[in-house]
């Protein structure tokens, strides 16, 4: 198997047999003198270029007041720059710089709430979109993405998640001088046009994935019941009651900050060659100057002292979240909850998915994210599992804690502990499979971790893990007092409890319990993100959910 494993990866990697090589003696890292970060891997199989820029900014570096902020901006850099995006710049300045102070100036009168003029308002409501339909008329609509197009580019994206936000794009391999020169000028010379319009696309955006949608709006209760102090307790695409005043000011300072050059990591994978594209690096973002960047978070989230529940009544089919505080990567624990994660989930043959879903035909699916909601900090171990009516959620439950007690209890044979060590490393090869795959696996881990070799390191580490670890594990974390349970159950009619509702079963034999009222935990801080993670091919980081 290993033998298998090993062609396979040199395969993926474009090495032949004469020249076996890894990832460690082919990714060059470059760090320019402004302290941007590039990571560069040549492969010559096809004549295209994966790019993934990634900015250590999420929506923990917001605080209250600003909260969508990173998410909003994110959207800004669509709308192009000084010479992208413009007709007459020099004319559209004047105009924004009146629609901004129209703007902030309703935003102002609305925050006096029932002081607020009506008249006042009304009479800013109107000029704010004479002055939007007129800057309107110099913008190029989506420029940036036509010219990508027209270049042959496909995948041209972004997203924002609680740690970090990414922007994608694949080029041919002769337009590796087009994308220097745009995304130097994205990061230099933005221009946040079309702001006032997008903060609404932003609220319409929350209204149709959480507010209207039942399991966006249980992951947003889950998590901020999960979390009562750190800044993961906040949804990424933030509350309604900020996202309507975010101030364009505080975002463009926000930008300032974060979008520096020493905060930024971009990796770079394809069909190029190193020695001729770093000039070209450096000339297109050498320029663009550091910034000084805050301090790290401070926050740690407090141990938690007992189960919280949460309870979601919405008139949708029923949906329970499980989950257990846990140390993020690097942490050894970390790469332990990878492999429990592919015992109890991953594929047909796993553990909770054979109970749950094959025997007991209690679930209709069943699922688990390792690193929930993010990944720079402590984080959730989470269970997701959809009961198949009529089952209860509770019934669900009662085989989860029951299968959590067996890994306490058994050491899982080496037979199957083989098995998993074989998908995750199998789940492994086909992230790098695709220049774009591998470029966002290099990207991700240097800007998280500061170092890109945990995608090698991986593989090898979960390898080393044994039984007894597992059970070590287990007992540590998996506990009442750790755990938090959130509930989706169908609207409860006057004088009736919720349908499915059921108080949080005690671990014991997998039997279904009888269904009875079950208490709701108010969230201690409201909310969470704008949807559920779905387990990523190399485990944690690309598990937290982003807003696009």
């Amino acid at each position: 198997m290993r033998h298998a494993t090993l062609l396979l990866i040199l395969l993926c990697f474009g090495a032949g047999p004469a020249q076996p090589q890894t990832l460690e003696g082919r990714v060059r890292l470059h760090r320019l003198a402004n302290g941007m970060t590039f990571l560069l891997l040549e492969r010559h199989q096809s004549p295209t270029i994966a790019f993934s820029m990634r900015f250590r900014a999420g929506n923990v570096d917001e605080f209250d007041g600003i909260n969508g902020t990173a998410h909003l901006l994110e959207h800004m850099l669509f709308k192009g720059t000084r010479t992208l995006g413009t007709r007459d710049f020099e004319k559209e300045r004047v105009l924004l710089d009146e629609l901004d102070a129209t703007g902030e100036a309703l935003d102002a009168e609305r925050l006096r709430r029932e002081a607020a003029d009506p008249g006042k308002v009304a009479e800013l409501e109107a000029k704010l979109k004479k002055l939007s339909e007129e800057a309107r008329k110099l913008v190029i609509k989506d420029e940036i993405d036509e010219i990508y197009s027209k270049a042959g580019g496909v995948g041209f994206n972004a997203s924002t998640n609680r740690d970090l936000t990414t922007y994608v794009v694949s080029l041919p391999s002769n337009r590796l001088e087009l994308w220097a020169r745009i995304e130097a000028d994205r990061m230099a010379n933005p221009v946040l046009r079309e702001y006032w319009s997008e903060r609404n696309v932003i609220m319409e955006e929350r209204r149709m994935r959480t507010d209207s949608d039942p399991s966006g709006a249980l992951w947003e209760q889950f998590t901020a019941s999960a979390f009562l102090a750190h800044r993961y307790a906040v949804p990424v695409i933030g509350w309604m009651s900020e996202i309507q005043f975010l101030s364009k000011n505080r975002t463009e300072e926000f930008r300032r900050t974060h979008y520096a050059p020493n905060n930024t990591v971009a990796a770079v994978v394809g069909d190029f060659d190193t020695a001729r594209t770093i000039p070209v690096l450096e000339r297109y973002f050498g320029a663009i100057p550091t910034q000084p960047l805050p301090r790290p978070l401070p926050c740690v989230e407090p141990e938690q002292i007992g189960e919280r529940r949460v309870l979601v009544e919405q008139d949708a089919n029923p949906l329970v979240l499980v989950g257990y505080h846990k140390p993020n990567l690097p942490h050894r624990d970390d790469y332990v909850f990878d492999a429990i994660s592919a015992l109890l989930t991953d594929g047909r043959s796993s553990r909770l998915y054979k109970k749950l879903v094959k025997e007991l035909q209690i679930a209709v699916s069943v699922d688990t994210s390792g690193s929930y909601p993010g990944n720079r900090y402590p984080n959730l171990f989470v269970l997701s599992a959809v009961p198949r009516a009529p089952h209860a959620p509770a019934q669900v439950e009662q085989v989860v804690y029951a299968e959590l007690e067996r890994l306490k209890r058994e050491p899982v044979g080496e037979k199957e502990l083989g098995k998993v060590f074989n998908q995750l490393e199998a789940d492994f090869i086909r992230g790098l499979d695709s220049n774009a795959g591998l470029a966002g696996q290099l990207s991700v881990y240097q800007s998280l971790i500061g170092d890109w070799r945990y995608v090698e390191r991986h593989p090898k580490v979960i390898r080393t893990i044994t039984p007894a670890e597992i059970q070590k594990v287990a007992t540590r974390y998996f506990t009442a007092s750790n755990r938090t349970v959130a509930t989706l159950v169908k609207k409860s009619k006057p004088g009736q409890a919720g349908e499915g509702a059921s108080a949080g079963p005690q671990v014991g034999p997998a039997r279904a319990p009888s269904p009875s009222p079950a208490p709701t935990a108010a969230p201690a801080a409201p909310g969470k993100p704008a949807g559920p993670a779905s387990p990523a091919p190399l485990p944690s980081p690309s598990t937290a959910p982003g807003v696009r």
